[in-house]
């Protein structure tokens, strides 16, 4: 393992990124979440942000949806400000709670937000068969939405996240749930998304997902303690898993490079 003190990541070129956040500090009740970190996000890859459990993912996510409020620092987003209204068709949001009216039918959810993410000018019905096929829901179109498992509920999420090919896809723990089948074809639907160009960041505490991402954002207690390529997190440690690495790197506060 590498024992000394790593230089910092060089992170994408601001235009080029599909997220730059820059000295961003949180607090949220009184508590210090977010102390200042810096990290970007790159365009057409999958980015994975990884962690345990109140590291910051999801308040990091929420700033980068522009729904968190910010002590200080910068996030932009597909080169706008975070929280800009025209990015609002342009970004698809999963949160970790389904994001869908559980009183309507797998179908009902995905035309109603077809409906709202095409406007007049699309073809929403098309468009809600294209998705439910996607994330393998296909079958449960009549079925009601609290009638079905959380990771079916979790999966009627992305199914209506990803209703206008959105340019930039946030996915708070997406897999969290789901047996190792379904994990393994979300995670291929992910690579075909990153192939047409989409930009990803899917957060999970579950490191051997690490393998699956081109990148990855290490967080431990709200700090940046690893951020490359996946194979350069197991190089720098020496590890055999990911988990281990994470491990490794979590224990010093080490910070990787590219």
């Amino acid at each position: 393992m590498n024992t000394g003190r790593s230089a910092r990541p060089e992170f994408a070129d601001d235009a080029t990124a599909a997220v730059t956040v820059r000295s961003l500090r949180v607090e949220r009740g009184g508590a210090l979440v977010l102390p200042g970190i810096s990290l970007s996000v790159p365009a057409g890859k999958i980015t994975g942000l990884l962690g345990p459990s109140g590291s910051g993912k999801t308040t990091l996510m929420r700033a980068i949806m522009g729904i968190q409020l910010v002590a200080s620092g910068t996030v932009t987003v597909l080169g706008e400000p975070a929280g800009d209204p025209g990015l609002r068709r342009r970004i698809g949001y999963v949160t970790q709670a389904p994001s869908v009216y559980s009183d309507l039918t797998v179908r009902e959810n995905a035309d109603y937000f077809a409906r709202i993410a095409l406007g007049r000018g699309g073809a929403p019905r098309q468009a809600a068969d294209d998705v439910l096929e996607r994330v393998g829901l296909a079958d449960r179109g009549k079925q009601l939405v609290g009638t079905l498992s959380g990771g079916q509920r979790s999966r009627v999420s992305l199914a209506c996240a990803l209703l206008g090919s959105p340019d930039l896809l946030v996915l708070d723990e997406p897999t969290v749930g789901l047996d190792p089948v379904l994990r393994a074809s979300l995670w291929e639907l992910f690579r075909q998304l990153a192939g047409s160009g989409c930009s990803l960041l899917i957060s999970s505490h579950v490191m051997d997902e690490a393998t699956h991402c081109d990148q990855l954002l290490l967080l431990r207690a709200g700090e940046l303690v690893f951020h490359g390529p996946p194979n350069a997190l197991l190089e720098r440690t020496g590890a055999a898993s990911a988990d281990e690495a994470f491990l490794q790197i979590a224990s010093t506060g080490r910070e990787g490079d590219e």
